[in-house]
């Protein structure tokens, strides 16, 4: 995903952090000076959906013009993931054994005694 914060902001006449903390501030959401920052230069990891809620409401456009999707990034790494395996304890080839060389461990289920206990 890319961040399109900076450029729809500037879509509204708004070309510096302070001012979109400010209009933010109209709305009810306090941000830091340093939360705006990273919220204005780089891409945010994580976002509240109330915080975003008053963010499309201040810029007028919905999550979907800030938030861009890049499906080729996503199939580059899906091609790493094709290219790493997992190897097992013994060193004899993929985890689970399965011929395509998936990097999916098998699931063996614990029944019986072998179980543990609840916390108590």
């Amino acid at each position: 995903m890319r961040w399109n914060l900076r450029l729809k902001a500037a879509e509204r006449g708004i070309w510096k952090s302070t001012e979109m903390r400010r209009r933010l501030a109209e709305y009810g959401l306090e941000i830091s000076a340093g939360k705006m920052s990273a919220l204005w230069t780089t891409t945010p990891t994580t976002i509240r959906l109330d915080d975003l809620d008053v963010i499309c409401t201040v810029l007028d456009c919905a999550p979907t013009d800030l938030l861009i999707r890049e499906p080729e990034q996503v199939e580059a790494r899906r091609g790493q993931a094709r290219n790493v395996r997992a190897v097992g304890d013994d060193g004899s080839g993929p985890v689970g054994g399965s011929p395509e060389g998936s990097a999916v461990p098998k699931v063996q289920p614990r029944l019986g005694r072998n179980r543990t206990m609840p916390p108590a």
